[in-house]
């Protein structure tokens, strides 16, 4: 999400919430951003690992894949969006 668009919905909320629902919305985003970070840090186990290999292969032997130039050209299309 761009700057402006974040400013512009932080504008937004200034101008319709009160002071409570503004504390209230903070404290619920800081919470949910704590969870994410948390769950993005945790480690992996070896049976979670062996798990998203296996997906990987069965996918790879199903021709579920991108080629290079094709990851590329994604890439570079997201990039114009």
């Amino acid at each position: 999400m761009s700057t402006a668009t974040l400013t512009g919905l932080l504008q937004y909320l200034y101008g319709t919430l009160t002071p409570s629902n503004m504390r209230w919305v903070g404290e619920h985003l800081i919470e949910y951003a704590n969870k994410e970070e948390e769950q993005a840090l945790q480690p992996l186990t070896m049976e979670e690992i062996d798990a998203m290999l296996d997906e990987a292969e069965s996918d790879f032997a199903a021709g579920n894949y991108l080629t290079h130039d094709e990851v590329f050209h994604r890439h570079n299309e997201a990039l114009t969006i």
